[in-house]
């Protein structure tokens, strides 16, 4: 995405638009997509408490991120930013979902820990 912006727009059909076409487009592609690399750790997140049987937990973390962290900042940001405001509202809402999943993650880890504690003092 980063490396290579023009050639993969190139395959929805921006090769025989105008540069401010393609320029524009790269400038979408660069921002919508530049915290893509936390989004990765955010649907890891949804799959360890699944795996976790914390169903809820996984499902809320999603919500929050797809509705209303994705479509409240989509309305919210152009408000204040006009049309880059819709470009940001993904990484907004990538960053602040990240921030709540590492938070869940420590606090799952640290709930795991005391249950494995108590399991090795009851023997």
């Amino acid at each position: 995405m980063e490396l290579f912006p023009r050639q993969l727009i190139g395959i929805f059909g921006a090769a025989n638009e105008s540069i401010y076409y393609t320029e524009y487009a790269v400038k979408c592609f660069r921002v919508y997509l530049c915290m893509a690399v936390l989004a990765t750790v955010n649907k890891g997140t949804f799959i360890y408490l699944q795996s976790l049987g914390k169903a809820f937990a996984s499902t809320a973390i999603s919500m929050v991120r797809e509705i209303l962290f994705g479509v409240g900042f989509a309305l919210l940001l152009p408000l204040f930013f006009g049309l880059d405001g819709v470009l940001y509202s993904m990484p907004v809402s990538d960053l602040l979902t990240f921030v709540i999943c590492v938070i869940v993650i420590r606090y799952t880890g640290q709930t795991l820990g005391r249950c494995g504690n108590e399991a090795g003092r009851s023997r």
